[in-house]
C-alpha cells in the first residue's frame, strides 16, 4: 500500500488520512509506496498501455476513478529554437496538450480520483488560474463540488472562464496567491474541503508522470538537463521524484539535471537556490506578467531545493521582456503557442548557455506547461495589431510589400 512520510522527521500516515503536512513537525508529506505494491516488475505491467497519466498506475496512489485523457502530451524536437538558444540538442515537453490546457491535468485525474475513493463530496483550492480551471473540469467530471478561491484582477481571463464554465464556486479575494493558499487551508478545516493544491503530496504524483512519460518519449534515454518554470515548485519535486523511483527500479541510469526558472519580479525559489539555502524566504509582493508564476511563498519549495542539491542542478531568473521574447521564438521558429510563464523555461536556457551554465553539447528538454490561449489578451498586448486597409486587390497588395 501507499502511505505518507514526512520528509523532515520521517513519521508516517496512512495514505487514506487527508493529511498536507506532518503532525509532529508541520513538514511537507510525500507518498511513498512500499516494494510489493509496486510489484517486481513495473514495466512489465505498463507495456502495452499508451502513453498518459494512467500508464504509470503501478507508481500511483489510487485507481483511475476520472479522467479526461490527461498525458500523453507531445515532445517537440525543436532544431530551430536549439540554434537560437546556443545548444545542438532541445526538446519542448508541451504540457499545454492536456485537456484544459496545462499540466494540472496530471495532478487533477489522480488528486479527484483519490478523492473519489475517499468518498469526498467537496474539492477546492487556490490559484493563479491553471489549478481552478483544472480542478473544476475534473470535479465537474466527478461530480463534486468545487471551490476556488482567486486573488482579484491577478488572474488571466481565460482561466477564469474555464472555471465559471464547469460551474466551480469561484470566489475572488483582495490579495494574491499566497493569501488565497492561507484562507483555502483555513476554509478546508471547517468545512471538510479536500485541498488539490501542490501542498497535496498525492496530486504531485499525478504531476511526476511528465518525468516518466519525457523518458518514455525519449526511448528510455535520459536528457542531460531539463529546464522548467518555478511557481509552487510542484513540478521540481515530483519529475525529481519521478527520477528517483526510476532510478530505484533501474529504468534509468541517470538523473538529469534540474533547473528551475523564475521571474525576476517573482524569485523568492531563485534566490534561495543562489544563496545555498534550505529554505525559501517568502517574497511578500511578487510581480510579473508571467502569472501562473506569481508566486511569493512556493509550497513546495524545501522539495524543490532538495531536487536542485541532488542533481548539480540550479536555478536563475529572467526578465518580463526575455520571457516575451522566448514566447515569440517559441511561436515563430516551432509553431509552439505557450502562455508567458511557460516561456520563461526557454528564456532561461538561452541566458544559461550565455552564462556557460549549460553547455552547447548537452541534451536539454524545455518544460512548457501552458497553452498561448490560456492568456489570450498577453498575446494581443505583446505582437503588432493587424494591418487594417481597405477591402480591394490594390491595398492588400501593398501590404504584403
Amino acid at each position: 500500500m501507499a502511505y505518507l512520510e514526512c520528509i523532515e522527521c520521517g513519521k508516517t500516515y496512512p495514505d487514506t488520512e487527508i493529511l498536507y503536512t506532518c503532525i509532529s513537525c508541520q513538514s511537507l508529506l510525500e507518498v511513498k509506496y512500499k516494494k510489493e505494491e509496486i510489484g517486481e516488475d513495473p514495466i512489465q505491467e505498463m507495456e502495452g498501455v499508451p502513453l498518459g497519466v494512467w500508464r504509470y498506475r503501478p507508481f500511483l496512489p489510487c485507481d483511475k476513478q476520472v479522467s479526461l485523457n490527461e498525458g500523453n502530451t507531445p515532445l517537440y524536437h525543436a532544431p530551430r529554437l536549439a540554434d537560437w538558444a546556443g545548444v545542438d540538442e532541445l526538446y519542448i515537453k508541451n504540457e499545454g496538450g492536456n485537456p484544459t490546457g496545462s499540466f494540472k491535468d496530471r495532478g487533477m485525474t489522480v488528486g479527484v480520483s483519490k478523492a473519489i475513493e475517499m468518498d469526498i463530496d467537496i474539492v477546492g483550492c487556490a490559484s493563479t488560474g491553471n489549478t481552478s480551471a483544472s480542478l473544476a473540469a475534473y470535479g465537474a467530471r466527478a461530480g463534486v463540488e468545487v471551490v476556488v478561491l482567486l486573488p482579484s484582477g491577478k488572474v488571466a481571463m481565460g482561466k477564469v472562464a474555464q472555471a465559471l464554465i464547469h460551474g466551480a464556486k469561484v470566489i475572488s479575494i483582495d490579495g494574491n496567491f499566497d493569501r488565497a493558499m492561507e484562507l483555502v487551508q483555513k476554509a478546508a478545516e471547517t468545512k471538510d474541503i479536500y485541498v488539490l493544491n501542490s501542498v497535496n503530496p498525492v496530486r504531485l504524483e499525478g504531476q511526476k508522470t511528465i518525468g516518466f512519460e519525457i523518458i518514455d518519449q525519449l526511448n528510455r534515454e535520459e536528457p542531460d538537463v531539463l529546464v522548467l518554470p518555478v511557481g509552487n515548485a510542484g513540478n521540481m519535486s515530483a519529475i525529481h521524484k519521478s527520477f528517483k523511483e526510476w532510478i530505484k527500479y533501474g529504468i534509468i541510469n541517470k538523473i538529469p539535471k534540474m533547473i528551475g526558472i523564475q521571474s525576476e519580479g517573482s524569485m523568492p525559489f531563485v534566490r534561495a537556490v543562489k544563496n545555498s539555502k534550505s529554505f525559501v524566504d517568502p517574497e511578500p509582493n511578487p510581480e510579473t506578467m508571467a502569472t501562473a508564476i506569481r508566486i511569493g511563498d512556493p509550497v513546495n519549495g524545501p522539495k524543490a531545493l532538495r531536487a536542485i542539491k541532488d542533481t548539480d542542478g540550479t536555478a536563475e531568473s529572467v526578465s518580463d521582456s526575455q520571457i516575451v521574447q522566448a514566447q515569440k521564438k517559441l511561436a515563430r521558429l516551432e509553431g509552439i503557442g505557450v502562455e508567458p510563464a511557460s516561456a520563461s523555461s526557454v528564456a532561461g536556457l538561452k541566458k544559461l548557455v550565455d552564462k556557460g551554465i549549460v553547455e552547447s553539447n548537452e541534451k536539454v528538454v524545455c518544460l512548457t506547461t501552458g497553452h498561448m490561449l490560456k492568456d489570450s489578451q498577453e498575446v494581443v498586448d505583446v505582437c503588432e495589431p493587424p494591418i487594417e486597409v481597405d477591402a480591394d486587390i490594390k491595398s492588400i497588395l501593398e501590404a504584403i510589400g
